[in-house]
């Protein structure tokens, strides 16, 4: 597989340095694979979708037969990246930055083979040498390589130094030269003579091409992937709910499907050609079957599917298309608690002692009128006669029908339904 070629069809290029694909194609054929990295930041300890994209950078090197190194800035992480920021972020403790590096392997080996012999991903942490460098050597042997002039007319240090409010400290301005360094240190260390990443990291990655130009007189390359936004123009991955993270303790495996469920129209075949290996063929099938009925929404059911399966596996993806046809009307058998709080989360909700449901009970036109699913205890007497209301997405008919402790999923959730999909989640407390 022609890496460049791959990346290009799939709307993954935005930019490469000069010889970048003669450079892959001569290694190559020689039978030796190119070791490319991309820096991840542990300022959490979770990836999320947006850091896909640079993940995905990685999975077509590897499958294109080279190597993909994936750098967590353990050291990095504790000084920040101005890049698309506007303001100063606050700053890791080394201990929270190498907890997050260890959570960020796990969902690495969702995407990455770390052991495919001469093309096994392998992970690093900058932290290994930057916690060791002293700051006079660091000054005399890198620093003099650094204009200040060419760093103050990088875009990420022009836009912080415009904003009169936040500028930006010397901590961060030295950013580029510890991402220039780290650069320098894989290709010593790792043979690395290729660095990934997005369109805002074209800067840093230039300027470690050239330092190791400079230290070593070796040629390296760069191959950036364009900045994902919807068709909206808002930054991808950004809800209201904030950002949809790969750990299933900070995004449930049924809210990451939902994420992908819900995406535009236009945004959906261009996010299959991003974020999944499906070929050329199927995502065309896909693209016209959506263009023909968007109702059926199958391309957004392909892309939820394959990238849910791929982070959350199989019992997952599962869980998550159960709970998906749940909203449908389907059934809630085998549900835990969790699963439906998690589920209609969004739904209005209300809160019912437990002693209501002692003894005789609740009525159901009563709960029914109280949590305000009907506007009356008449209107839902009739809506029961009409088969209109559902206790659990069970129909109910009888008027007299009520509410037990029996019905409480896991003593805890009774989930009301008017219609189709006029949901309405109890809550038992006491």
């Amino acid at each position: 597989m022609d890496l460049i070629d791959e990346l290009t069809w799939r709307g993954l290029l935005f930019d490469s340095t000069e010889g970048a694909r003669e450079h892959l194609a001569e290694r190559a054929a020689a039978g030796e694979p190119v070791a490319g990295y991309i820096g991840f930041d542990p300022s959490a300890p979770s990836l999320h979708v947006g850091s896909l994209v640079p993940v995905m950078l990685l999975v077509h090197l590897q499958r294109a037969g080279h190597v993909p190194v994936a750098l967590v800035g353990g050291g990095t992480g504790l000084i920040g990246d101005p890049s698309g920021k506007e303001k100063e972020r606050t700053l890791l403790t080394r201990e929270e930055a190498r907890a997050n590096a260890e959570g960020i392997r796990t969902q690495l080996e969702r995407f990455l083979d770390f052991s495919a012999g001469p093309t096994s991903a392998r992970m690093r942490n900058n932290l290994d040498w930057l916690g060791e460098v002293g700051y006079v050597d660091f000054l005399r042997d890198i620093g003099k390589h650094f204009s200040v002039n060419s760093m103050i007319r990088k875009e990420s240090v022009r836009r912080r130094l415009e904003r009169d409010d936040a500028g930006i400290s010397y901590t961060e301005f030295s950013y580029m030269l510890l991402q220039a360094y780290d650069y320098l240190v894989l290709h010593d260390r790792e043979g690395c003579t290729l660095q990934l990443g997005g369109s805002d990291q074209w800067g840093n990655i230039v300027a470690g091409i050239d330092l190791v130009r400079r230290e070593r007189g070796d040629h390296a390359h760069g191959i950036v992937a364009p900045l994902v936004t919807t068709t909206g123009g808002v930054k991808f991955g950004k809800t209201e709910a904030g950002a949809v993270w790969l750990d299933p303790a900070r995004t449930s495996p049924y809210r990451f499907y939902q994420f992908w469920l819900n995406v535009d129209d236009a945004d959906a075949g261009r996010y299959l050609r991003f974020f999944t290996l499906k070929p050329r063929e199927e995502i065309g099938e896909l693209e016209a079957a959506l263009a023909a009925h968007p109702e059926r929404r199958e391309a957004q059911r392909a892309l939820a599917a394959d990238v849910t399966g791929r982070m959350h596996g199989a019992d997952g993806l599962g869980r998550a298309e159960r709970a998906t046809e749940v909203l449908f009307g389907g059934s809630l058998e085998g549900l835990g608690g969790a699963d439906i709080e998690d589920i209609f989360a969004d739904v209005p909700s209300s809160t019912v002692g437990r002693d209501a449901l002692s003894g005789d009970g609740l009525a159901l036109v009563e709960a029914l009128a109280e949590a305000g699913v009907v506007s009356s205890r008449g209107e839902a007497r009739r809506a029961l006669q009409q088969g209109a209301v559902y206790l659990n997405n069970e129909r109910v008919t009888e008027p007299e029908r009520r509410l037990a402790e029996s019905d409480a999923i896991e003593g805890g959730f009774v989930v009301l339904r008017h219609g189709k999909r006029r949901y309405h989640l109890v809550r038992i407390e006491g």
